[in-house]
């Protein structure tokens, strides 16, 4: 068992700018990353034996990546771990030697270099005086038929592919779901040589114009120094974010793909893999309007509806999640992240989808607050950051209720629609035991329950891919607030996202544990009064 000053989880741009603002405030660091190298998804990149000369082609903002890895690696008050995974969180019965620390313990899997599923993974039991967590967020998908077809991705697996390995997930590629995010990936796909048929948002022109045009004024107002020392007012926010659109723009007009708004995938149809999508008018809920389908022959269909943030650490760190407005299913956090748990911050999109450069300035924020409660001075880099913290928030916000989705979006998800894949549970499977836990008094209520009977999300990805699905088609869903923009959209419960392990263990991973360490369920652990090892090899 380790004491440490800040654990920062997670090496995407808000863990890397927390770790260097915990540093610049005099915190020793330590930051764990599952993957082979920093950067998350948005810096993903090729690996160190295969290096190119096109990262920057394909990697917004890479200086700034390159000098907190830089930066970092040169550090001796900071280490990174890569290819560690936590896989629990739980109470530390308060036998930290450090103050403030023992509160929680950390258990990480450390996997040898390169080998992220290798047998001969290292544990680490880490209690941290004070812990960020900045694990991101994936792709969120809502079904439809034929969307377990080989051939149909996600937005972020096409990115991934293209970024880490320049490859092209198909050659005739289809783009389809809601949000800015479309654009990148219809961007890196062109990228790899691959032909962009077009790109569906399914938001239409009044949801967006409600989304991006209320109160227009508040995204020029503010600013301040972001995470690098750079002077940005809000007019260069929003300059900032303008090029980058516009590059994305210049790059499918290039390339002669066309954007279409109020269009979305109502199925994939093929023998053993994707050869048609088929495409339909949405009306101002996202329910197909009769009689607009239209028939696309491609090989692959990258599809992305937003992201949806990776809960696990926060939830068994005991941090709340909020539960209306613009931040609904998201972890609650104040202005510099701090969470509902003591010792708990948070930051990045985890706490909301607000892009690379919102993460950044979270990171940086949430990190001096982290050291600052350690007994660190935090400097006068805090005003300029909370002023430009709110500039990003503001245009988050817009971008939510933009291209947030409207509940008409289950008019596509026939009965015979696979919803839970792992397990292949169907709609018509979930709507049954709705009807019928509804109908009777007796029976269990609550998506726990629901899933339970019908063993939607229990299969190997735990609800990671299909629970906010299955939560909407049971009717679990928790209404956005109105105040967002959202009106009559639904943001899921996240109850499918409390696992007592955060990430697949082996069994005999679990048995190397020597006894004073195995892992005790939150609600019951109480301190050990055996000493434990520094670390277990």
């Amino acid at each position: 068992m380790r004491d440490v000053e800040v654990l920062v989880v997670g090496g995407g741009p808000a863990g890397l700018a927390a770790a260097a603002a915990a540093r610049r405030g005099g915190a020793h660091v330590v930051l764990v990353e599952g993957g082979d190298d920093v950067g998350g998804q948005y810096w993903r990149h090729l690996p160190a034996e295969r290096p190119a000369a096109a990262e920057e082609r394909l990697h917004h903002g890479w200086s700034t990546f390159a000098r907190l890895r830089r930066t970092l690696a040169g550090d001796p008050g900071c280490e990174l771990f890569t290819g560690a995974s936590v896989w629990a969180v739980e109470p530390g019965g308060g036998r930290g030697d450090l103050p403030g620390a023992g509160a929680l313990v950390v258990r990480v899997l450390v996997a040898p270099a390169g080998q992220a599923d290798a047998p001969a993974r290292r544990h680490l039991a880490l209690r941290p005086a004070a812990l960020v967590v900045a694990t991101g967020a994936h792709d969120l998908t809502l079904p439809f038929p034929g969307w377990d077809l080989p051939g149909v991705v996600t937005g972020g697996a096409a990115q991934a592919f293209a970024k880490s390995e320049r490859l092209a997930v198909g050659e005739r590629v289809v783009v389809a779901g809601a949000g800015p995010f479309l654009l990148p990936v219809a961007s890196s796909l062109l990228a790899t040589g691959a032909r962009v048929l077009e790109v569906a948002e399914a938001a239409g022109p009044a949801q967006l114009a409600r989304g991006w045009g209320a109160h227009p004024h508040r995204l020029l107002t503010g600013g301040g120094p972001g995470p690098s020392g750079a002077r940005l007012s809000g007019v260069g926010v929003l300059a900032g974010k303008t090029r980058e659109l516009a590059g994305y723009v210049a790059a499918l007009a290039a390339a002669r793909v066309p954007y279409r708004t109020a269009t979305g995938v109502v199925a994939a149809r093929g023998d053993g893999r994707v050869e048609e999508v088929v495409l339909a008018r949405l009306d101002a809920t996202w329910a197909p309007v009769p009689g607009t389908e239209r028939v696309v022959a491609a090989d692959a269909l990258a599809v992305s509806h937003g992201f949806t943030p990776r809960l696990e650490v926060a939830l068994a760190a005991g941090a709340a999640v909020a539960g209306s407005g613009a931040g609904a299913g998201f972890v609650a956090v104040d202005d510099r992240g701090a969470t509902s748990a003591p010792g708990v911050w948070a930051a990045g999109e985890v706490t909301g989808i607000g892009g690379a450069d919102a993460a950044l300035v979270e990171g940086a924020l949430a990190g001096l607050a982290a050291a600052e409660a350690l007994g660190h001075p935090a400097g006068p880099e805090v005003d300029g950051l909370l002023r430009r913290r709110r500039v990003l928030r503001a245009f988050a916000d817009r971008l939510a209720a933009a291209h947030a989705p409207r509940p008409g979006w289950l008019a596509q998800v026939t009965d015979d629609t696979v919803v839970c894949r792992c397990e292949e549970v169907t709609a018509g499977r979930l709507r049954s035991v709705a009807q019928a836990t509804a109908s009777a008094a007796d029976a269990p209520a609550g998506s726990r329950s629901l899933r339970l009977t019908t063993r939607a999300g229990l299969g190997p990805c735990q609800g990671r891919v299909c629970g906010h699905a299955v939560d909407a088609v049971l009717g679990c869903g928790l209404p956005a607030s109105a105040s967002t923009g959202s009106a009559g959209s639904t943001r899921p419960p996240v109850s499918h996202q409390r696992r007592p392990l955060a990430v697949p263990v082996r069994l005999g991973e679990l048995a190397d544990l020597p006894p004073a360490t195995t892992p005790t369920s939150p609600a019951t652990s109480q301190p050990s009064s055996h000493p434990e090892p520094e670390e277990t090899p």
